[in-house]
């Protein structure tokens, strides 16, 4: 079984989302209190707004990649998709790409947003293990 999850997004995804909180927040105590401009639902206002972009940014951690003998799990952003190998032609990840891709039997691509060429060297060798494991179930 191998399972893979972007490791570099996945940290500044964390980091931002905790400046943002905490920017969002600080802005928030320090916009002028109960003038007739803005009162304490604008600024709760503002702090939901913040905790929002904060989701937004927690959503990109959620990329991940599993793959076994029978086939592959893919999470994107729009939710999990299973390939069986059978459907698989390969996997690729092409020079100056941010990110490898399935291609299937029907000349269709899926972006695997997990397996990320910021990470380095680890994708690359997540590429070669899920090529071997989909040679493996092919024979």
């Amino acid at each position: 079984m191998i399972e893979v999850r972007p490791r570099r997004l996945a940290r500044v995804c964390w980091l931002a989302t905790v400046l943002v909180l905490l920017v969002f927040s600080v802005l928030a105590l320090i916009l002028p209190k109960g003038g007739q401009q803005v009162g304490v639902g604008d600024q709760v206002s503002f702090f939901l707004v913040g905790v929002l972009l904060a989701v937004g940014l927690v959503a990109f951690t959620r990329f991940r990649v599993r793959a076994d003998e029978t086939g592959i799990w893919v999470r994107n952003v729009m939710g999990e998709r299973y390939f069986p190998w059978q459907v698989c032609v390969a996997v690729h990840l092409a020079e100056g790409s941010s990110w490898a891709q399935l291609e299937l039997h029907d000349d269709e691509t899926v972006a695997l947003l997990a397996l990320q060429t910021n990470d380095g060297d680890v994708t690359i060798d997540n590429v070669l293990a899920l090529r071997k494991l989909m040679q493996t179930a092919g024979s």
